[in-house]
């Protein structure tokens, strides 16, 4: 096995029912910009009635009907949001922890350790994260918080810190493939590359996404000379 093999991570995707929420973290080949991606899948109606909202830097989840929605407490959330030189990327709520955490002149981890996997038994659907730190040399660090167990009754919790390198991005996800219980991510997040341009690398995640589990996605790259953003949301729900 090559530690160092880098991955195209429409191949490790292609073919997979069910990777359920995903990030990726890197930076483009030519070492300009700063590139993060966040899709979410569903299975069930609750979680499928969803789509990216743009809110200045942030995004959030809204309901697509608003008059389908179940259980709005591990659907509804803003999975981007922006403090000072930072930029977090999570599935669930503990954007707002960590935002909040930062804010208070705390670190990614201390945030972290007060938070723990889903409560939906029998999944336990782990909680990722990651986050840019943009400084002189763009770092980034990505979270997993996992069940330690199948009864759920303890959180183990692993943290991934990385310096930027041209081209080559990770790739964390919630689930290995469908099942049931749902099979969580193992390991170290997936070392994948990085295209220049925004929407070849969109489209390489959106069109080998699981058409039928498929819900939103979105693309941000950042340039680290001048800070412009640009972006890119596909929302099935239209």
């Amino acid at each position: 096995m090559n530690v160092y093999q880098t991955y195209d991570i429409g191949e490790l995707i292609n073919g997979n029912p069910y990777v359920g929420r995903g990030i990726v973290m890197g930076k483009s080949e030519d070492g300009t910009k700063a590139v993060t991606a966040y899709f979410i899948m569903g299975r069930s109606e609750n979680s499928r009635n969803r789509v990216f909202v743009e809110n200045g830097d942030e995004v959030i989840i809204h309901p697509f009907d608003a008059s389908k929605v179940e259980d709005p407490s591990l659907i509804i959330y803003s999975p981007i949001r922006k403090i000072d030189n930072k930029l977090i990327v999570t599935n669930g709520d503990q954007t707002d922890t960590i935002y909040d955490f930062i804010a208070g002149g705390k670190t990614f981890e201390e945030a972290l350790d007060t938070r723990c996997f889903e409560p939906d038994p029998p999944n336990w659907t782990p909680r990722i994260s990651g986050m840019f730190t943009f400084g002189e040399k763009l770092t980034y660090k990505m979270s997993i918080l996992k069940s330690a167990d199948a009864e759920g009754s303890e959180c183990n919790r692993y943290t991934f810190s990385y310096n930027s390198l041209n081209g080559i991005g990770h790739f964390i996800h919630t689930y290995v493939t469908d099942g049931n219980p749902i099979p969580t991510f193992m390991g170290e997040p997936e070392r994948v590359a990085v295209p220049n341009d925004i929407d070849e690398f969109t489209d390489k995640i959106w069109s080998n996404l699981n058409e039928l589990n498929k819900i939103s996605i979105y693309v941000r790259y950042i340039d680290l000379a001048t800070g412009a953003v640009e972006n890119r949301m596909i929302n099935k729900n239209q």
